[in-house]
């Protein structure tokens, strides 16, 4: 019994014709037939019933069949991990990355991407910093884009850049008056903050003091609503610097931004990965051209 037989078998139970499943398989029919006779011999059952107009699987051909497929799966999976060997950036990677950071930086870590690397293929998750560190674990994602640090010695820990914070004001607001701002400036302001599980709420409370917590009224789910909040006149929040110039035009009329005096607030962003992952000069390779083209707004590290 062959890998060859097993793909023949697949091919026939998926065509469920003799003459198509051998087109696809680009052999002859009565090749295929003999191979398929000759398995069926090998195994002592009888794999295909061909009385029918369209050639099934028997019971035991079914059940045989399932084993096969999983055999030929798993000898493909064999072939992409040697070819990623050969080439680590030519492959598929499952990449988790923050809501607060993702609509702001993924178009241009995108471009950067499929330029440099076109053989990369990014399968992108957005989810909060948690749930990407469970699914780092479980294997089901490669790598993550988080605000840092982050504590697990199971991850390799990249650093790409700094994004500083700036103060998203309403319209009018006394602070507005001012061109530059200090953390002592927003101390005593009623604070609007993202809900439990967002990074960024938590990065918050550590700008502006613990005594913030009993300040907050309203938690939003987004930067963007956060961002409408504020126009609304029901506080003031932070802004990440990437996230400043994404406001729609009506936001920027009702919302004043300023920035902190030097050095400002804010968040270092990384990428992370498993540290016994199979082929880590992927993201060796990815975070060294993520942080060799920085978007505007944000700092080197």
């Amino acid at each position: 019994m062959t890998l060859q037989e097993l793909k023949y078998l697949v091919a026939l139970a998926d065509h469920g014709h003799f003459g198509r499943a051998a087109e696809s398989c680009f052999i002859t029919q009565s090749t295929l037939s003999t191979q398929i006779k000759k398995l069926e011999d090998f195994l002592g059952v009888t794999l295909f019933d061909r009385s029918l107009k369209r050639v099934a699987p028997t019971p035991i051909g079914r059940e045989i069949l399932q084993a096969a497929r999983n055999i030929v799966e798993e000898s493909e999976r064999i072939r992409e991990l040697a070819r990623h060997a050969q080439d680590p950036m030519a492959r598929t990677v499952h990449l988790g990355v923050i809501p607060t950071l993702g609509p702001y930086y993924l178009p241009h870590a995108l471009t950067l991407v499929h330029r440099k690397y076109p053989g990369l293929r990014l399968l992108l998750r957005e989810e909060m910093t948690q749930h990407i560190l469970e699914r780092l674990d479980a294997g089901t994602l490669d790598a993550g884009l988080l605000a840092l640090p982050v504590a697990d010695d199971g991850l390799r820990v990249e650093p790409l850049f700094y994004e500083p914070f700036f103060a998203a004001l309403p319209a009018g607001h006394p602070l507005a008056k001012r061109d530059v701002l200090k953390v002592n400036d927003i101390m005593a302001e009623k604070l609007l903050l993202l809900d439990e599980g967002h990074c960024l709420r938590d990065q918050a409370l550590d700008v502006c003091g613990g005594g913030s917590r009993g300040r907050e009224e309203v938690r939003a789910t987004s930067l963007e609503t956060l961002r409408q909040m504020v126009g609304l006149g029901l506080g003031l929040t932070l802004l990440p610097a990437l996230a400043v110039d994404a406001a729609p035009r009506a936001s920027k009329k009702a919302v004043e931004i300023r920035p902190f005096r030097a050095p400002p607030p804010g968040r270092t962003i990384g990428l992370v990965w498993r540290r016994r992952a199979p082929f880590p000069e992927t993201f060796e390779r990815l975070a060294l051209l993520l942080k060799s083209a920085l978007p505007g707004g944000v700092e080197p590290v």
